[in-house]
């Protein structure tokens, strides 16, 4: 199997992160009424290369072509002084799962963390995820908190 290089994502990147930015929202049945509206999708894109913004985003990729992405930011916490990091989005191209793609999105997320001085990770999944659950499993630790939500 060719090797799998994790990176920040580029200008360049683009035309092959927006269909698995698209499949991501598919897999939450974000469509319909409840899509994601072009121009925040444009926003989220422009965030990852403004280096003022807080927001960053990881793909992987294989013989030139996109794989996997990952968005994370950092926030500060009242339990900490260096900022946390958030793991906000994982996807995997359906083609590539299974081959070791969101571990090593995971652990590229878990580097640029480190670098940055944050003492934590985190993430949350969907209950009815069990195939990215038994991932998760393995390289982190459930915190026992459920989330809550409020539209406004």
């Amino acid at each position: 199997m060719p090797d799998l290089l994790i990176r920040p994502v580029v200008r360049a990147d683009h035309a092959q992160w927006l269909p698995l930015w698209e499949g991501y929202n598919l897999f939450y049945a974000r469509v319909g009424p409840a899509a994601i509206p072009p121009e925040v999708t444009q926003t989220t894109w422009n965030r990852f290369l403004d280096t003022d913004e807080p927001v960053h985003a990881l793909v992987a990729e294989r013989d030139g072509t996109l794989v996997g992405l990952t968005h994370y930011l950092y926030h500060r916490s009242t339990w900490a002084y260096a900022p946390s990091c958030y793991l906000e989005d994982l996807f995997t191209a359906p083609a590539a799962r299974g081959q070791g793609v969101g571990r090593a999105l995971i652990e590229g997320v878990c580097a640029q963390a480190r670098r940055a001085g944050s003492p934590r990770v985190y993430w949350q999944t969907h209950e009815t995820n069990a195939t990215a659950m038994r991932l998760y499993d393995q390289v982190g630790e459930r915190s026992g908190f459920v989330v809550y939500r409020k539209p406004l």
